[in-house]
């Protein structure tokens, strides 16, 4: 394939990060794009410079000059829409989390496979620079053999125009019951695709206690991971801190990942946000302390590295990053999050195969407005001073 056409489906608030990608690649024409609020397509379609607007799925695939399709569909759409794309022989590149069930995942892999399109998860983590390089140096051996992976994230508030332009009709879904779970389903699906991606072991067994926090947030948490290495095991923690800042031009969050092995370690100190004072890698071997600042570590950068994997891999008739199979582990690994905390036991994520939600969700319209009264009330705390001494 000389070329790649690519056709965009789905054009909500994550679209404007995943387009550019594929616009500035210089073997990939974007030559439709799809949704089905027509007027916004085409509205967006003009600001991009592209010509088809289609207003079905079922429009776009039935156009032969479409060869492949990046899919940003709500993720309760994803199994109707790889699969129809599988049928119509469109490669597909998926939006993360794969599906909202893992039979869902299993059956988009294998439409996949029988029509013979290339499949892959859009997960911009894996093009992240420091992530990447993260897990060369694991690869490596420059830190010894791994024996603790650390992932934290942290959402706060910001001010980007990023955040202040989100639409919030965009996230009404991830509010109800065609998510089976909110903020540990939705953002976190990175963080454990990361816990599989980076070291490449499997996960065996996961001990999680998730509380009810406010709106979609299931916070705080704490998981640990054990790896089929009994040598190897997997801490994550998420929090919510809605009086707290963090600077960011994207989303209000902070991450940090860390891996030790047996001669140092490795660190990654931000992906959205830039809560720390520090370089974007750092890397201990021996005696040895490595800061390295002068990697790219913009967090949209991920997102066109991301787009520019996918046209390469079609052109060159390789797969790339990230595995479908590997996506289906970590919709396992989300699931085995609640369900653990559900039953107060160790799970196994290989033995879910349909899906696991918190026993409050989704929540009611009721509690949710609370929530929001309450952050309101929050936020207009935390704005004041200080008391002194």
């Amino acid at each position: 394939m000389e070329r790649v056409r690519v056709g965009i489906v789905g054009l909500g608030n994550v679209s404007q990060l995943n387009i550019p990608g594929y616009l500035e690649h210089p073997y990939c024409d974007v030559v439709a794009m799809c949704d089905t609020r027509l007027e916004r397509a085409r509205a967006v379609a003009r600001s991009w410079g592209v010509e088809k607007v289609y207003g079905s799925l079922d429009e776009l695939l039935a156009d032969d000059e479409v060869d492949a399709l990046e899919i940003l569909t709500p993720t309760y759409l994803h199994a109707e829409h790889v699969a129809a794309a599988a049928r119509a022989k469109k490669h597909v590149s998926c939006q993360k989390p794969i599906a909202t069930t893992v039979a869902d995942a299993r059956a988009m892999i294998a439409a996949c496979a029988e029509a013979g399109v290339a499949f892959r998860v859009t997960e911009n983590c894996c093009y992240y620079p420091p992530l990447e390089r993260m897990r060369d140096i694991i690869a490596s051996g420059v830190i010894g053999t791994p024996t603790v992976l650390r992932i934290k994230t942290v959402v706060g508030n910001t001010e980007s125009e990023f955040q202040s332009a989100q639409d919030p009709q965009g996230y009404l879904w991830r509010f109800d019951g065609r998510s089976p779970g909110g903020h540990l389903f939705d953002d976190v699906m990175h963080k454990y695709a990361m816990a599989l991606w980076l070291v490449g072991e499997e996960i065996s067994s996961v001990q999680a206690v998730v509380r009810k926090g406010r709106l979609f947030f299931e916070a705080p948490m704490v998981a640990l991971l054990e790896y089929e290495r009994h040598d190897l095991l997997g801490m994550m923690e998420v929090a919510h801190a809605p009086g707290m800042f963090i600077d960011s031009d994207w989303f209000g969050a902070d991450e940090f990942f860390e891996v030790q092995g047996t001669d140092g370690f490795v660190w990654v100190t931000r992906l959205s946000g830039r809560l720390h004072d520090l370089p974007p890698l750092v890397v201990v071997s021996g005696r040895t302390r490595t800061e390295v600042r002068d990697i790219e570590h913009r967090y949209e950068v991920s997102f066109r590295r991301a787009a520019a994997a996918f046209v390469d891999g079609l052109r060159a008739g390789t797969a790339v990053d990230l595995a479908p199979e590997v996506s289906l582990r970590a919709l396992q690994l989300a699931f085995a999050v609640y369900q653990s905390s559900n039953e107060g036991r160790p799970v196994d994520p290989s033995e879910i195969e349909g899906s696991v939600s918190p026993p409050w969700w989704p929540k009611t319209t009721d509690e949710l407005m609370g929530d929001v009264m309450a952050l309101g009330l929050m936020a207009e705390t935390s704005a004041m001073p200080a008391p002194d001494g």
